[in-house]
């Protein structure tokens, strides 16, 4: 039996880490940490802590700890930020020791087959395996509002198009849109790269901001976890399991609603005095403007509009799974993947409604619930889909 992984990022090295050290035979596709390299910007931090910051493997040695210390580093604890350059490396050093073979093509097509599938290479012959694992992350799944996205490549684009945010060059005005992690750390970074003007328009009804880590009794009410603090984020993150057993709506509201749109608690510092943010803002209409700017109506939280003039709008937008974007899954194996509020509908096993195909990560949430969109959340989903695909090939 051969499990072809789609997919190079934390979640398909992790898994492919699990099913070699349990003597199933595993190939990988993808350029390993891609989409932290190419659409996260340089000088991001993450948002989870350094304890949730590490890719599952298979045995002790691999963690962003050890890295650190082969590496000669200081280890990063506590509530201490990792960088995005530090998050990057050590997930290539993962992939150098553990999966060191992983295929640098891309897979052009994905069709079932007899009891297995083919798989189509962009520079090799087709390839017949009897499972296929989707872990491709969230990359293809850009959205930025279709009032924005009329404006064109060079006004507006998605806060994930961005290795560097200095591509969008100095001394200009941007708008940020959005409310999250992504909006706000993409203006403290716009800022202090010299941009003339940055100001964040949030849709959400309130920006919010983590708390700032606390001691003694203060920090004791309420259960801890590695992805925060709170009843909801702990029940989360210690019980994927049992999220799935909730009804599909619950499931859906959930995964929006659990560690959604928010700010790490060390981003108010360095917005506070420098950048406008400014929540529950609508835009209601968006043109290019003769002189190449962009011309933007604005509807406040209290209906009050009003024209914003801007030479670019980043949109942080968000990701919304949409397995057309997919354009390796035809739209006859799409058409047989049942979905649950837009994302891929798993049983207990992570496997689609198509036999033999599986989705781990992100677009996998709402059915396991939002602890897979973090690093953290590599620990139950390769364990449990690593176990199932033994038993198959045992079999």
């Amino acid at each position: 039996m051969t499990v072809a992984i789609v997919g190079a990022g934390p979640y398909g090295l992790s898994l492919a880490a699990h099913l070699r050290q349990l003597g199933v035979t595993t190939r990988v596709f993808g350029e390993p940490m891609e989409s932290w390299r190419r659409n996260m910007p340089a000088g991001m931090l993450l948002k989870s802590r350094p304890d949730a910051s590490s890719i599952s493997a298979p045995r002790p040695g691999f963690t962003l700890a050890a890295f650190q210390r082969e590496r000669g580093d200081a280890v990063l604890t506590g509530d201490q930020p990792v960088p995005r350059e530090t998050f990057l490396e050590y997930g290539r050093w993962f992939a150098d020791r553990l999966v060191p073979d992983v295929e640098r093509t891309r897979i052009t097509d994905i069709r079932p087959e007899g009891h297995g599938f083919v798989l189509a290479r962009e520079d090799g012959a087709d390839l017949v395996v009897d499972s296929v694992v989707l872990a491709t992350g969230l990359a293809a799944h850009r959205y930025i509002p279709p009032v924005l996205e009329r404006l064109g490549g060079d006004l507006v684009s998605h806060s994930a198009e961005h290795a560097d945010l200095a591509e969008l060059g100095a001394d200009r005005d941007v708008v940020v849109i959005g409310s999250g992690q992504s909006a706000l750390e993409s203006a403290a970074l716009l800022h202090e790269g010299g941009a003339a003007r940055v100001r964040v328009f949030g849709r959400a009804d309130r920006v919010r901001f983590a708390a700032a880590p606390t001691v003694g009794r203060a920090r004791r009410l309420t259960p801890d976890s590695p992805l925060g603090a709170g009843w909801s984020v702990a029940a989360a993150a210690r019980g994927p399991a049992a999220f799935r057993l909730l009804p599909a709506c619950v499931r859906v509201d959930l995964a929006r609603r659990i560690l959604g749109p928010s700010a790490a608690w060390w981003l108010r510092d360095r917005l506070d005095g420098r950048v406008a943010v400014r929540d529950a803002q609508t835009i209601t209409r968006a043109h290019r403007e003769g002189d190449g700017r962009v011309r933007m109506l604005v509807r406040d939280g209290h209906g009050y509009q009003r024209e914003v003039r801007t030479d670019h709008v980043l949109a942080a937008t968000g990701y919304r799974v949409d397995l057309g974007a997919l354009g390796f899954l035809g739209a006859d194996v799409r058409g047989r993947i049942a979905t649950v509020g837009g994302l891929p509908g798993l049983d207990a096993s992570f496997g689609t409604t198509v036999p033999g195909l599986y989705v781990t990560g992100p677009p996998a949430a709402a059915t396991f619930g939002p602890v897979v969109r973090f690093v953290h959340g590599t620990a139950f989903a390769s364990r449990r889909l690593a176990a199932v695909l033994a038993v198959r090939f045992q079999g």
